[in-house]
């Protein structure tokens, strides 16, 4: 039914299912993929389809693209509940077809959401499928955050949560906050929890190029990259906009947001409301080169989330990718965003837009400042926190996964 068995001498066979983003662009997905194919093994993707990614199967690099459609993408609670089904759905009926026409030895599942371990385990349970755990959101306090509240879904949420950590053999963490919770929370044991980050290859960023069409013929460009939704502080970042440009009066910068996502026309709405269009440009979702030339040309970039339970503990990639290519930022003070960024940062009183608005002036006006906050980025990026230092962890915890299936096949053959 499932296709053949894999012989000894055949490559280890992983599915990996992501739903928030389509492959390849979502970055880290895309880099475990690479790196895995690099290494000799047999990898497929389940995705959903998205802007430029329309078709329904693909092959990169070697690697099987599987994509299907999203109903919507989802805003307020209620629509969660339209999505994550009907996607939960066909992942399922897209892995059956990986299965039988690759196989698979291993289902590594992305969350969000906390709902892909019910097809790893009904894998793990009818065919022996090992599941890896990667561990990008803590959805308990993404939705405190998006929602304000904890009611039914909170819990619902925390009961997923707690049964995926339950179903993995092992789980990869994002930082060292969202290990703690995959031991603490999720009872899962030490040995079987690896820190993978997320980051750019040190390479994908080396020749990339400013492009002055960006600075609408303004002197200073700051600079914006990732999702906009609820949590991610777009409506701080336009009140600190509105202070820079109105009650400071300073008509020298332009801000250029890149991203997409379910808040998107409410954030441009707001923008228009507050008459801030001249200043502001809101480019959408754009390709690697387009996205890394506008981080070249900016001159200070900005990671306005707002502070919340989720976003304390949660490494942003786009402070990385910030380092990465040399820029010093202001953020709002996070346990995580701090150990990431180091010198590389200014750091404003949390949620509060004036201040953020302040520490963006303090470093367009020093740039020697800029400069040496740029170097400290660039210098921590290269030498620990890029791609390129991601990959031996993430292969060791898949030569984990794999000790694992050996020890339960010997088992296996000596209790026959």
């Amino acid at each position: 039914m499932f296709g053949k068995a894999r012989s000894a001498a055949s490559p280890r066979r992983v599915l990996i299912i992501v739903e928030n983003l389509p492959v390849p662009f979502d970055r880290r997905v895309w880099s475990e993929a690479t790196t895995l194919a690099k290494a000799g093994y047999q990898v497929s993707v389940i995705c959903p389809k998205g802007s430029g990614f329309h078709l329904s199967e693909e092959v990169i690099d070697g690697i099987q693209i599987y994509r299907h459609k999203l109903p919507v993408e989802a805003r307020g609670a209620l629509a969660y509940l339209i999505e994550f089904p009907v996607a939960l759905f066909w992942e399922f009926v897209l892995a059956l077809k990986v299965k039988s026409r690759h196989g698979f030895d291993v289902i590594h599942a992305c969350n969000p959401p906390d709902l892909i371990f019910i097809i790893a385990l009904f894998f793990k349970c009818f065919t022996g499928t090992k599941f890896l755990f990667d561990h990008h959101d803590v959805n308990p306090e993404l939705y405190e955050a998006k929602f304000g509240r904890r009611d039914i879904f909170w819990h619902l949420l925390r009961f997923a949560e707690k049964l995926t950590f339950m179903s993995a053999d092992v789980s990869i963490a994002t930082n060292e906050s969202y290990r703690r919770i995959a031991i603490n929370r999720g009872s899962m044991p030490p040995e079987r929890v690896f820190v993978v980050r997320s980051g750019p290859t040190a390479q994908s960023v080396m020749e990339r190029h400013p492009n002055d069409r960006w600075r609408n013929d303004r002197k200073y460009v700051v600079g914006y990259v990732g999702v906009i939704g609820q949590s991610e502080g777009l409506d701080l970042l336009l009140e600190s906009i509105e202070d820079i440009v109105v009650k400071r009066g300073r008509n020298d910068i332009q801000f250029v947001i890149v991203g997409s996502g379910p808040e998107w026309k409410a954030i441009v709405e707001q923008c228009a409301r507050m008459n801030l269009q001249e200043w502001v440009t809101f480019t959408g979702r754009v390709d690697n080169n387009t996205l890394f030339e506008i981080l070249a040309t900016a001159d200070v970039c900005v990671n306005p989330d707002r502070v919340t339970a989720m976003t304390d503990i949660s490494t942003m990639n786009k402070v990385v990718e910030y380092m990465a290519i040399g820029k010093p930022m202001v953020q709002f003070e996070t346990t995580e965003g701090r150990f990431s960024a180091r010198g590389a940062s200014l750091y404003a009183k949390a949620n509060d837009s004036g201040d953020f608005a302040a520490k963006i002036i303090e470093l367009i006006d020093d740039p020697e400042t800029r400069a040496r906050m740029g170097t400290i980025g660039r210098q921590r990026f290269c030498e620990s926190l890029a791609w390129d230092y991601q990959e031996s962890v993430l292969l060791e915890a898949y030569d984990a996964i794999f000790d694992i299936s050996s020890q339960s096949a010997t088992a296996t053959k000596q209790a026959g």
